[in-house]
C-alpha cells in the first residue's frame, strides 16, 4: 500500500472507531500496538511498567476517541496521550522526566546522517544510554517517522528544541556506536 493510501485507510479506521466499530479499534491497537510499546519500553521510568502504560493509554483512546476531531492527526495524539502516560509515571515513581537541557539556540541541522543496517541492534541498545527527552525524540522521528513538528506537539515543546534533541541523540549515539567498534 502507498504511503498516501496507507494514510487514507488510517484516517478510515478512526473514523470507524469514532462510530463505534470494535473491529477498527482492534485493528488500530494491532497497527499501533507493537511500535506502541516500543516507544513506551524507550521513555518509562521502569521498563516493567510499560505493559500497564500501554493498557492505561490505549483506555485513554477508547474513552477519548470519539472527542478527536481530526482523525488525521490519530498518531500525534496517540504519542500525546502515550508520552503523558509515561511522564507521570516518572513522577510517581520519583525520576523527573526533564534530565536534560533543553537547548534552543542552536544553527539549522542538515538532515540525517544515515546509520548502516548492521548498526541496528548497537542503536537500539545505545538508545538505551540516552538521557530519556533525547531518546524520546529519535523513537518518535525516526522510527515512527514523525515531522519535527508532530513531535513537538507530543512533548509540548518549541521545535528547535526537537531539533536539538534529535542533533545532541543522534552526536551521543555515534559516539557510542563508534566506541562499541574500537
Amino acid at each position: 500500500m502507498s504511503d498516501e493510501a496507507e494514510r487514507l485507510y488510517g484516517r478510515l479506521l478512526v473514523l470507524r472507531c469514532q462510530t463505534g466499530d470494535e473491529d477498527a479499534y482492534r485493528e488500530l491497537v494491532s497497527r499501533f500496538g507493537p511500535r506502541l510499546r516500543y516507544f513506551l519500553l524507550k521513555l518509562a521510568a521502569r521498563p516493567d511498567r510499560a505493559d500497564d502504560l500501554i493498557q492505561e493509554t490505549w483506555l485513554d483512546v477508547l474513552r477519548q476517541l470519539p472527542r478527536l476531531k481530526d482523525a488525521g492527526a490519530f498518531t500525534t495524539w496517540l504519542y500525546r496521550i502515550a508520552h503523558g502516560k509515561a511522564m507521570l509515571d516518572g513522577r510517581r515513581t520519583g525520576r523527573d522526566p526533564t534530565t536534560a537541557a533543553d537547548i534552543t539556540d542552536i544553527p539549522e541541522i542538515a538532515e540525517d546522517e544515515s546509520f548502516l543496517p548492521e548498526d541496528a541492534a548497537q542503536i537500539h541498545a545505545a538508545l538505551d544510554q540516552l538521557e530519556p527527552q533525547q531518546r524520546e525524540a529519535l523513537v518518535l522521528r525516526f522510527l515512527e517517522e514523525l515531522s519535527y513538528e508532530e513531535i513537538s506537539q507530543i512533548v509540548d515543546c518549541p521545535v528547535g528544541t526537537v531539533r536539538s534533541r534529535i542533533h545532541y541523540a543522534k552526536a551521543r549515539l555515534r559516539r557510542l556506536l563508534d566506541s562499541d567498534r574500537e
